[in-house]
């Protein structure tokens, strides 16, 4: 195993999942990044996930099929003995896409400052596997975030911040304890993220790097309960860092004036979100730069 490109430790949980896992597991495996650590965790399945995850058993760090007390819980139980610098998480029913280990090693390696990054263009995969299409989020930026500009509801909702194409550094994980909150069932990605934010800019890229696939089953189908705990997570966040929406900014974004379009690039200029995101250069390699949106 190559040693000079990055550790990522990537984990992924399942239960009863056989008709996606093989799609999910191929869609990793295959890149044949050549320093992936790369741990399942099934939680007990009956449906024959174990003797799937056991024939591709030779390329994973680690896997176990046993009963465990949720996503989250069978999250940490993943991550606790990788040691990559690396770390991201992939639903049993989501996809990688054919470049996203080595782009996430080369964005990472290139710039050492940065500790979290997602992608802005967003992927959507039917249950049979059919590309439904991409969707773009205009941004991130903490003060979006604490003005809840992740979640419907906001004043203005920029999109949510994927978790199948999010990746952070180790040294982040740490700082914001090394866990995911187990106590949650439906949110706990969007919890992590508040903790994520009280460390660190999320740093935003337009290469598309995972799909979320859409079937009856999949648990954010079960939207009133993730509002619940997101909003419960966000408002801990907010009293945490004293935050409001500006009324001024509340004003705009509900103003019509936000919508037309030479006013629009003017406001962006002077009144948006001020984020990061890496861009491809001509030469291939990556670029930070700043960009505004409203």
């Amino acid at each position: 195993m190559s040693t000079a490109q990055p550790k990522i430790s990537l984990v992924t949980p399942s239960f009863n999942q056989i008709p996606f896992l093989r799609a999910t597991l191929s869609s990793v495996l295959d890149q044949r990044y050549p320093n992936l650590e790369y741990v399942v965790v099934d939680g007990g399945s009956t449906d024959g996930s174990r003797d799937l995850i056991a024939q591709h058993a030779d390329a994973l760090a680690w896997w176990c099929s046993e009963p465990d007390h949720g996503m989250y819980d069978a999250l940490n139980k993943g991550f606790a003995p990788t040691t990559g610098d690396i770390m991201g998480w992939l639903n049993s029913d989501d996809l990688h896409l054919p470049w996203t280990l080595k782009t996430v090693a080369e964005i990472f390696s290139q710039f050492p400052q940065l500790e979290w990054l997602a992608s802005q263009t967003v992927g959507t995969w039917s249950a049979s596997g059919q590309c439904l299409g991409m969707s773009s989020i205009g941004g991130f930026s903490r003060e979006a975030f604490l003005d809840g500009g992740y979640l419907p509801g906001a004043v203005r909702q920029y999109g949510w911040i994927p978790q199948e194409s999010t990746f952070w550094r180790r040294s982040l994980w740490e700082k914001a304890g090394g866990q995911l909150n187990a106590t949650f069932r439906a949110a706990g990605d969007f919890e992590l993220w508040a903790r994520f934010y009280e460390h660190a800019e999320l740093v935003g890229t337009l290469t598309p790097l995972a799909g979320f696939r859409t079937h009856p089953e999949q648990k954010s189908r079960a939207m009133d309960a993730y509002l619940r705990e997101a909003r419960a997570a966000l408002a801990d966040a907010q009293k945490r860092h004293r935050h409001a929406i500006a009324p001024w900014r509340r004003w705009l974004l509900r103003s019509h004036l936000a919508s037309l379009p030479g006013l629009r690039r003017a406001l962006i200029r002077r009144c948006g979100y001020r984020g990061l995101k890496v861009e491809a250069t001509a030469a291939g390699a990556w670029q930070i730069t700043p960009h505004r949106f409203l």
